[in-house]
């Protein structure tokens, strides 16, 4: 009766081991915590852009409200009222329609 689970148990073993093979063999700690060093580098790096991204698209937001106040104030709507006025193209032509 106790062939079965010695038949099973070794059966189990030399699944694992064909499993795992014997090319999976462990890269060294060194190389390993490299690895996760430099990932976390990337990591960090990232967030950084992150960040300066955010602050940049916030300072934008911010701008636009008043630029968009400065565009529409008198001293510009005569230069915004093109209605009658013949369009000049300042490409002749070579722009991206053409």
């Amino acid at each position: 009766m106790n062939h079965p689970f010695t038949f099973s148990l070794g059966l189990l073993l030399l699944i694992g081991y064909t499993k795992a093979g014997p090319d999976s063999v462990l890269k060294p700690r060194a190389v390993r915590s490299s690895a996760c060093q430099d990932h976390s580098i990337l990591h960090n790096r990232l967030d950084v852009v992150e960040k300066r991204v955010k602050d940049t698209v916030q300072k934008l937001e911010d701008e636009l409200p008043l630029l968009l106040e400065v565009i529409e104030a008198p001293v510009w709507s005569p230069l915004l009222d093109i209605a009658g006025t013949p369009v000049i193209d300042i490409l002749d032509g070579q722009g991206l329609g053409a």
